[in-house]
């Protein structure tokens, strides 16, 4: 396992909402965060059918572009009554070419159980795989999963994507009605970020 002696790393994301996630769960060990907007890149074709495939795509296009170490994240919800979809395109099922509207997803989401008459609870997962890569082509992978059920009608208003209709195991609330910090410290973004800073970081 390499370890990250670095001072910049790049996320290779144009989500705001999981570079913040990303700034928050880095800033204790002092590393300058970028994201892929700030550097004007454009995003890669995903053209994998599964996580890690779809993240490393992402991490080395970022550091070919840049120069700079990168860090990317794919990740999205796999309901178990749906065959694990959305799964790898969880982002895909928000697309409509003005932008994504998550609102949208999570109602084919829940639309497709209802026509399955899938039976509760309705079990699903969070899943994230992470590719830290070096410009010499290096990279290494993590990946961190959030197990529980999906609900409806959406609660809360904080987090972002599916948030709003997941409940994680040992919770009755949903990841939208959580705080920020409530939910890094138990999202799969957390678990596969926490892999990493120990591997790669402490």
């Amino acid at each position: 396992m390499r370890r990250f002696d670095g001072k910049r790393l790049l996320i290779a994301t144009h989500n705001a909402g999981k570079l913040d996630e990303m700034r928050a769960l880095l800033r204790p060990y002092g590393v300058e965060v970028v994201g892929a907007a700030e550097m004007s890149l454009p995003e890669p074709v995903e053209t994998e059918d599964n996580f890690v495939g779809n993240a490393r795509i992402k991490a080395h296009a970022a550091v070919k572009a840049t120069g700079l170490p990168a860090l990317a994240d794919d990740s999205g919800i796999s309901v178990d009554a749906l065959d694990g979809a959305p799964g790898v395109y969880t982002a895909d099922w928000a697309e409509t070419g003005q932008g994504r509207d998550f609102g949208m997803a999570m109602e084919r989401t829940w639309r497709e159980l209802e026509e399955r008459k899938a039976p509760s609870p309705r079990l699903a997962q969070f899943n994230c795989t992470l590719v830290l890569a070096w410009p010499d082509g290096h990279d290494e992978v993590f990946v961190g999963t959030l197990p529980g059920q999906v609900t409806w009608p959406p609660r809360g208003a904080e987090g972002h994507g599916y948030d709003p209709i997941f409940i994680p195991d040992g919770s009755d609330m949903t990841l939208g009605e959580m705080s920020a910090e409530a939910k890094n410290r138990i999202s799969h973004r957390a678990v596969a970020v926490g892999k990493m800073l120990e591997a790669c970081f402490a």
